[in-house]
């Protein structure tokens, strides 16, 4: 049985980069009918930031990506929390320290640091490795008694004892073959000396007892991999299948997506608010647009087509599409894809689903979906529903100083008189064919009219369909608006 998980770090809200990796782990969960496992590495207690997991929790949940196993769902491969599998990390260390796979360092920070200044000022890099752990403070360096020592006192480190000299070769199904040879890798500490484990080593523990048979991840980890395989390869594991995913790009110059590149252009990188800053959600977003947009940074899906929904994008998912180089991310297109979302709801899917923003103008029209069925089209997110609601709620605030320059070389006073005559005696559906023949007799074209009349009514030159408009508006509120337009041309 196919099983991935999305493992991220509580040390802060999740980003975009974050939510795609989630998303492809869903996606090939659900492609190959698997299980899509919620794993939170909470090893590095420092940088934990409160209120960090249950953000994960909640962005996963406003987008659907629901976990079939997690810390609140539990399952049978739990505890989910790494901070809560001390005495599993503490039992597998162990054996790589029985094995011989791995050895106690008692090395200091400072005497770390001394050694990488050195190499430094030598224009060379400091690597704790088998060129030099003999002459370290170490249990390969030390007798027995010493070591015993050493270890009643407290202070010491367990690294991985990496062989020198030998080939390593994994394989990224996203990259191909990697090969690396063993002398460029460090002995890596696997326990830090507060007892709790690093990722790399947690990370393989947990990806083996919890039978992952597919790990995607960042790209930021492909350097890891090589690491990794040795640490499967010191317990005698078959590692898991590997995906690295390609970096998310900023939209302009260099460098992966950042908040600063968010706060810097008025775009969010977060799919929920966090710290005061608003996330996709509070921008107007449906989470089934936001997935959609995302799947797309990166991976291929279908030529020609953009919009899909999360049962296509389960049903078209395919390793062999997604891209090795960086995909930059473009605000715009994420705002048009929403669009195109909101267009293939019906007015009734809007009603059921945003209720709470509709109240106001249930409160004027007893049809709202006229309303809605007039707007919906002009809705690129959602809280545009508000800005698109005042025409229907109240005269306009203003009057778009570029349309009145362009309705100048009409008599805009003598026309809005036409059209208030036109309006209180007749029908919307013969306003076009009496404007028609207004427009006839007075020399002028028909755009005249319904310019005037749109001015009247929106304050600018665009918005709804006007006659439609006008015909949910009603008589009285369209004199009154057009009464409106003449104070102010004579103001």
């Amino acid at each position: 049985m196919v099983r991935v998980r999305f493992a991220p770090s509580p040390t802060g809200p999740l980003h975009i980069g974050g939510l795609r990796t989630a998303l492809f782990n869903y996606l090939y969960a659900k492609k190959h009918q698997g299980a899509f496992v919620l794993r939170v590495e909470d090893t590095d207690q420092k940088r934990k930031v409160e209120g960090s997991e249950e953000y994960i929790e909640n962005c996963l949940a406003w987008c659907g990506l629901s976990p079939d196993e997690s810390p609140n769902k539990g399952g049978k491969y739990g505890p989910y929390r790494q901070s809560e599998r001390g005495q599993i990390y503490k039992n597998f260390i162990n054996q790589l320290i029985d094995s011989d796979r791995a050895y106690y360092a008692f090395d200091t920070p400072e005497e770390l640091d001394a050694l990488r200044s050195t190499a430094e000022i030598n224009n060379d890099r400091f690597m704790y490795c088998a060129l030099n752990r003999d002459h370290l403070n170490n249990s390969l360096s030390m007798t027995k008694k010493d070591v015993e020592k050493r270890l009643e006192e407290g202070a010491y480190v367990i690294r991985l004892k990496v062989e020198p000299h030998k080939e390593i070769v994994v394989e990224d199904k996203i990259r191909g073959t990697i090969r690396v040879n063993s002398n460029e890798i460090e002995d890596k500490i696997l326990m830090k000396a507060d007892g709790l484990p690093t990722y790399h080593f947690a990370n393989v523990v947990d990806d083996h007892l919890m039978e992952i048979t597919t790990v995607i991840r960042g790209e930021e980890w492909l350097p890891s991999l090589p690491l990794h395989q040795l640490i499967y390869d010191a317990f005698g594991w078959t590692a898991p299948e590997f995906m690295h995913l390609p970096l998310i790009l900023n939209p302009s110059g260099k460098g992966k997506l950042s908040k600063r590149d968010g706060d810097k252009n008025g775009y969010p990188v977060f799919p929920l608010a966090w710290d005061g800053k608003e996330g996709y959600k509070e921008k107007g977003f449906l989470p089934q647009a936001h997935l959609n947009y995302i799947a797309q940074l990166g991976w291929s899906i279908e030529e020609g087509k953009e919009i899909f929904s999360i049962e296509e994008l389960i049903k078209k998912f395919a390793v062999g599409n997604i891209q090795k180089g960086g995909a930059r991310f473009d605000y715009e297109k994420a705002k048009w894809v929403n669009q195109q979302h909101l267009a293939n709801m019906s007015v009734a899917e809007i009603i059921d689903r945003f209720p709470v923003h509709l109240q106001q103008l249930k409160r004027v029209y007893t049809d709202v979906e006229l309303v809605l069925a007039l707007i919906k089209d002009r809705l690129v997110l959602l809280n545009d529903l508000e800005k698109e609601s005042e025409v229907f709620l109240s005269y306009p605030k203003s009057y778009s100083e570029k349309g009145r320059k362009r309705l100048k070389k009409f008599d805009i006073e003598e026309v809005a008189h036409d059209l208030i005559e036109i309006v209180g005696t007749d029908e919307p559906n013969n306003y076009k064919e009496l404007m028609a023949e207004k427009a006839n007799e007075k020399g002028l074209g028909m755009g005249a009219y319904m310019q005037v009349l749109r001015f009247a009514v929106v304050g600018d030159l665009t918005g709804p369909d006007l006659i439609p408009l006008v015909a949910v508006l009603g008589k009285n509120v369209t004199v009154g608006r057009l009464e409106r337009l003449i104070e102010y041309i004579n103001d």
